[in-house]
């Protein structure tokens, strides 16, 4: 983890003297020396992070360095709060110029840095004492206690296996198909303790596996591969009792081995691989042979699995239900009872349920496998080093939260863990954060929490509760974070400097109040939804490091955000919570700020000094919807011009200045936009501007009064924003009086999700919106509809899997043909009284007949119960 935090200090000093080297004069060349010197270091903390243990005398050099690191970050952050303040912002540069590079400004600076480049030099003079090898040659990261924890025994057998009757199933038919190819591949994925191994070895000895092929093998494939240790066991198990191979070098085992399998039907099991390079320096060994040979893979990682074998699709085990965790529990803890599920005394009953509830679902471990805890820190040690960051910041969020990835990941940027390099010009800080988040997704250290609109990219995460205690564990340990959850004793959280640089405080059962000074503190999360916890925001002159802080306020209805957050000038991710928000313009300061986000009920209020934050990428404006329908959406962003690198943009309101100012046409990062439309004139120049942005994907348009109602022509230019998947319609539409056309026929075939609300359209939509190609998620809200019948066709919706209709008052009738909708997987139907007849899931405030007429009570039938006898659940709210 050292090695990260060097990382990022080498990072910011080159920020430093690619943004400031106007100013940086005579000490250039001491930071320039320094940003050097850091660099060795960080080899040498690459080639440490190998070893597989660490004496105190190692791990105190380590400690060390990490520290220097943070001490040149600090300087450069002080020389940067020093420049902004000299610079007063609303002063031209020539005069920061003459007052700014004074020797003495520029001397404290210089002796800074000399000091920490001194310190540096003189523990780069003791590093040849140690001995690392610079090349990891013979090191490992994983101890041979270790590797013990994870040894796999061929010949033992789990005795308590709950929950793996289907997984079993799907991996012994892959294992009978006969595949005619080289490395036919069976993988079985999941994190650590899920039960993979246990499931390899239950399928190792079934009959069917021992009758189908002439040999097997089962062998352990550890973290540290050592090819020839393989090659040597899985020889000796397919040919047993024969000659020794002790003397053949790599070479030679692979070709003996490839001539005693070539004419037989093997299965060989290699339990958690880790290295796709592992599986390359093996794979010449294992010959086509017999038509059916098969490989099956145990593995954490499912990158690996899908690199391997292409042709087959990973096996991925689930988490144990509440009730197969507790008859798991059971037959570990009460053998002599193990079918008894009441077996548990009840005196041991609670701590039986909070130990099931840490398992959160995992397969409890035999014991060869030992701790599971020292097995998943095998996973975090495996990590590259930028990651190891972005996995221990997720400790932030409290047990069980699920975390929106596009928060996470900004706050990833905001902290520095992804930035922008010359390398990598073209491709956006959060394409690169979703990539970070899809390999901890791959190494099974993330668990999917939901997916978005189209079904396949990720919308949450979550992290397991030992995973968790892991990640806080690890934080604490590497100086990372500090977890704060305020006793119910308590009212008050004290911050100081001997507290951590990232402070994460968790809900509390009363209210508590943040205060106290911390000169270093990097980050300050307050969480969301708990009113509980405030902070006082006129004491954030205390907190001129910051870049993250989220804060809340919902003791006032107007909340006018003290003018010392202008102080915050290396803030970069700023998150506001409350009623009504009324921004300063000392907001205008905030020259680093990546992250304007608003959540909040009323308005918010934001002078136009915003738009000249430069750095800044996102704007989000986020009130309740089923909120804003009540009071109304309050005031919007009105820029002068917008920042240029802006990729969200929620929302703004669109006049003549900006229509003039043509400001949109030139934003090509961005990639979700929302509108709210002043009048109707406006609405086709800025769709006409809308179809130059290649990575547009989301698009949101309010039409609040009578001048902003759009017609069919105005809306037409949507048909040419062949990138949108994401588009929301808010207020009434003009329809065609002469009926040649729907309304809606402007649609692109590329909508993936469809949110209509308060359009009051006559026209049944159906026929129209069933022929979109890619519409998987349809919502109708508030008299988006006012006619009185829709009709569905046969295999109309092909994608449809969600659908929702809410206060649709006039609907009396819906018929839907056989075939149409053919992949629903969800309806929801709330507050429609005049609806008699239809189908399905989670029902709302319906009316009496309406249950009456589906519902099957005491064996008898309502009227229509044979339209939704074949639904599985119906849920009447």
């Amino acid at each position: 983890m050292a090695d990260a935090i060097v990382s990022l200090a080498v990072e910011r000093i080159s920020d430093l003297l690619i943004n400031e080297a106007l100013f940086l004069k005579d000490v250039k060349q001491q930071v320039g020396s320094l940003k050097a010197e850091l660099k060795r270091m960080l080899c040498f903390l690459k080639d440490v992070d190998r070893l597989p243990e660490q004496d105190e005398r190692l791990r105190n050099r380590v400690s060390e360095i990490r520290d220097l690191a943070l001490d040149a970050e600090d300087v450069i952050d002080s020389f940067i709060l020093k420049a902004a303040h000299q610079r007063g912002f609303h002063e031209v540069v020539e005069r920061f110029t003459s007052i700014f590079t004074k020797p003495f400004h520029l001397h404290k600076l210089g002796v800074q840095v000399k000091e920490i480049h001194t310190k540096l030099e003189n523990i780069s003079k003791s590093l040849p004492a140690f001995e690392i090898p610079g090349d990891g040659a013979g090191c490992s990261s994983v101890s041979s206690t270790q590797q013990q924890l994870r040894r796999t025994f061929s010949h033992v057998e789990e005795e308590d296996v709950v929950s793996l009757e289907v997984s079993t199933k799907d991996v012994l038919a892959l294992l009978m198909t006969e595949e005619d190819r080289s490395h036919a591949v069976v993988s079985i994925v999941g994190m650590d303790g899920i039960g993979k191994t246990t499931l390899a070895r239950k399928v190792y000895h079934h009959d069917d596996v021992k009758r189908r092929f002439d040999c097997l093998a089962l062998i352990f494939i550890s973290q540290q591969c050592n090819p020839r240790e393989v090659l040597h066991d899985v020889l000796m198990k397919v040919q047993p009792g024969g000659e020794s191979f002790d003397n053949l070098n790599q070479n030679q085992l692979i070709k003996r081995l490839s001539d005693v399998l070539k004419e037989k039907l093997y299965l060989v099991v290699f339990d958690d691989i880790w290295s796709i390079e592992h599986w390359d320096i093996l794979k010449p060994a294992f010959p086509r042979g017999k038509n059916g040979n098969k490989i099956l893979f145990t593995t954490r990682i499912k990158g690996v699995a899908q690199h391997v074998d292409p042709c087959n699709t990973p096996v991925e085990l689930p988490f144990l239900t509440d009730d197969q965790s507790w008859k798991l529990f059971i037959r570990k803890a009460f053998p002599q009872n193990k079918t008894d599920p009441h077996a548990c005394p009840e005196a041991f009953e609670k701590l039986g349920i909070e130990m099931v509830k840490k398992c959160g679902g995992l397969q409890s471990q035999g014991d060869q496998y030992g701790d599971v805890n020292a097995i998943l820190t095998l996973s975090y040690n495996d990590l590259p080093y930028q990651l190891k960051p972005c996995f221990l910041y997720l400790g932030h969020y409290p047990e069980d939260w699920e975390i929106p990835k596009k928060e996470v990941i900004r706050l990833w940027i905001a902290e520095a863990f992804i930035s922008s390099s010359p390398e990598s010009r073209n491709v956006l800080m959060e394409d690169v954060g979703e990539v970070f988040l899809e390999e901890l997704i791959n190494r099974s250290l993330v668990q999917v929490g939901r997916r978005d609109h189209t079904g396949t990219n990720v919308k949450t995460c979550r992290m397991h509760d030992l995973l968790r205690d892991l990640c806080i564990k690890k934080a604490r340990e590497e100086n990372f974070l500090e977890v704060v959850v305020p006793p119910s004793t308590e009212s008050s959280v004290t911050l100081a400097e001997p507290m951590l640089r990232r402070i994460a405080i968790h809900p509390s059962k009363r209210s508590v109040c943040v205060k106290g000074e911390h000169q270093k503190l990097r980050s300050l999360f307050l969480f969301e939804n708990e009113a509980a916890i405030q902070l006082d925001i006129s004491k954030c002159k205390n907190f001129n490091f910051l870049r993250v802080l989220s804060l809340r306020r919902m003791d006032v209805d107007k909340w006018h955000v003290s003018s010392e957050i202008g102080n915050l000038s290396l803030l970069r991710y700023l998150k506001l919570y409350g009623c009504s928000i009324i921004l300063p313009r000392t907001i205008g300061r905030l020259k680093s700020l990546h992250t304007l986000y608003f959540r909040y009920f009323s308005y918010v209020r934001i002078p136009d000094v915003v738009s000249k934050l430069e750095r800044l990428r996102h704007i989000v404006l986020h009130t309740p919807m089923y909120w804003s329908y009540w009071i109304g959406v309050g005031l919007r962003f009105r820029p002068r011009f917008l920042p240029k690198h802006m990729e969200t943009l929620k929302h703004i309101v669109v006049d003549e200045k900006l229509i003039e100012k043509d400001a949109v046409a030139g934003l090509n990062n961005l990639e979700s936009l929302g509108l709210v439309f002043k009048g109707a004139k406006y609405v086709k120049p800025i769709l006409i501007s809308l179809r130059e942005l290649q990575r547009l994907a989301s698009l949101s348009m309010e039409f609040l009064n009578r001048e902003s109602i759009p017609s069919y022509g105005d809306l037409e230019p949507l048909s040419q924003c062949e990138g949108l998947s994401k588009l929301s319609l808010r207020g009434p539409i003009k329809e065609d009086p002469k009926e040649s056309h729907h309304v809606l026929k402007f649609l692109p075939p590329s909508i993936v999700k469809l949110t209509l609300w308060d359009c009051k359209m006559r026209h049944d939509p159906m026929g129209v919106l069933e022929k979109l190609p890619c519409l998987r998620v349809l919502i109708l809200w508030y008299d988006a509809y006012e006619g009185s019948k829709m009709s569905c066709s046969a295999n109309g919706f092909p994608q449809l899997h969600s659908l929702q209709m809410r206060r649709l008052y006039k609907l009396e009738a819906w018929e839907i043909e056989e075939g149409a909708m053919s992949h629903l997987q969800s309806l929801c139907l709330e507050e429609m009284p005049q609806l008699k007849m239809i189908p399905q899931l989670e029902l709302r405030v319906m009316r009496n007949l309406f249950e009456q007429r589906i519902e099957n009570k005491d064996r008898k039938e309502g009227q229509d119960f044979y339209k939704v006898s074949h639904i599985p659940h119906i849920q009447i709210i």
